[in-house]
């Protein structure tokens, strides 16, 4: 007799491509992997004596200080006692879901948003309240009029190269969201995955930084683009009147994150390599955006539009004529072809969001992101000619 919760449960769909596309002759447009030869060296040679033993369920204080340290730095003035490292940035989705839904919350989030995200949010029983996205970020007085009307237990938003879109929000998006949270005291989850990964000037600034003392927020980050995402280390910073919970939450969870993986990340935050290395991983994934933008003009510019992302790991596409991308994956995976249909980043999937896909720059090589588009295009346009066939048969037969 399981949990009713289990009733809610539904499959990654980008876990399962992951599976297939580990496969060397799959190109894969699918997953948000960082390319292999991006990362930093993992070196875990002589790690102090005392990481064998059990830590503290907070995390390492050298981590926490210099995250805290980074923090300040962007305008988000939070102590080290205020950060929690997490295994990976997904359990801080996972813990926040614990503290705030019951069946029935209401919780408001971008459409499209992230899909894990929105999983754990419906596992444990989340009634959502979309909030558009448009190329500047969500409209901040839909977002007035979603919290009057469903009074959501927080709000979810990646303001920076958002996943799957890679929106940016603009100064003014940023400034007037923050007030409307400010004035209606809502709780803000904050995700920011990407914000190192910037590719041209644009505002960043946290949205959390923007709060006044009493408001409720909580800002996310992970070492998984930047660092060696196989250690599964990330953090969760929040306000004094929630960080409490989630430390008890995460005491039940899983005591704490690997001590090893914490102490390589403090090591690396704290080299003097550390800016270096981010502007090396800078200009690589820019250069892989800059061919991915390259060969979708040569092979979709008829077929799709896009805009091309300011940073983050995504193009977000959609079929100028709309379209199926689910059956379009199919038939792409044939081919050795993968990416992740954009109906799967929706609360609420609908005829329209069919014609989206998001394709992922970062993994494949230029080589094979000219050779994989080229597969799509043809597979598109396959598809295309198989639906008018069809529905000519369909007209004789009627």
């Amino acid at each position: 007799m399981f949990s009713e919760r289990v009733d809610r449960l539904t499959s990654s769909l980008i876990r399962e491509l992951l599976a297939l596309t580990q496969k060397p002759d799959i190109i894969s447009f699918a997953g948000g992997l960082p390319a292999r030869e991006a990362m930093p060296p993992l070196d875990l040679s002589d790690p102090p004596p005392d990481l064998s033993q059990y830590g503290t369920t907070d995390g390492e204080p050298e981590l926490r200080a210099a995250i805290a340290g980074q923090l300040a730095d962007l305008g988000l003035r939070c102590r080290p006692e205020q950060i929690l490292i997490t295994t990976g940035s997904q359990q801080g989705i996972d813990l926040v879901s614990k503290l705030y839904i019951d069946p029935g919350t209401s919780v408001a989030v971008e459409a499209p948003s992230y899909l894990a995200a929105l999983q754990s949010f419906r596992l444990f029983g989340a009634r959502f309240e979309e909030l558009a996205l448009t190329a500047s970020g969500i409209d901040p007085e839909q977002l007035r009029q979603a919290i009057q009307r469903q009074r959501p237990a927080f709000v979810y938003l990646i303001p920076t190269f958002q996943n799957p879109a890679g929106v940016c929000y603009d100064e003014a998006t940023r400034a007037a969201v923050a007030a409307v949270l400010r004035e209606t005291g809502t709780p803000l989850l904050e995700d920011e995955p990407y914000r190192e990964l910037v590719y041209e000037p644009v505002d960043r600034g946290p949205l959390c930084a923007r709060l006044d003392e009493g408001n409720t927020w909580m800002y996310m980050g992970t070492f998984s683009k930047t660092g060696i995402p196989g250690l599964r280390v990330g953090y969760l910073a929040a306000s004094v009147d929630v960080h409490p919970y989630l430390v008890r939450l995460k005491q039940s969870t899983d005591l704490h994150t690997n001590r090893i993986g914490q102490w390589w990340c403090a090591r690396f935050l704290n080299s003097r390599d550390y800016p270096a290395h981010l502007e090396r991983l800078r200009t690589f994934y820019r250069e892989r955006r800059d061919a991915m933008q390259t060969a979708l003009t040569r092979h979709l510019g008829d077929l799709a539009e896009w805009t091309t992302p300011n940073g983050g790991l995504f193009f977000w596409v959609r079929l100028k004529a709309g379209g199926d991308t689910r059956a379009l994956l199919v038939r792409a995976l044939e081919r050795k072809v993968a990416f992740m249909p954009g109906e799967a980043f929706f609360t609420s999937p609908s005829a329209a969001h069919g014609a989206f896909m998001r394709l992922n720059f970062s993994h494949a090589t230029p080589e094979q992101l000219e050779r994989g588009l080229a597969v799509l295009a043809e597979v598109i346009r396959e598809q295309r000619g198989m639906t008018k066939t069809e529905a000519t048969a369909g007209v004789v037969e009627i």
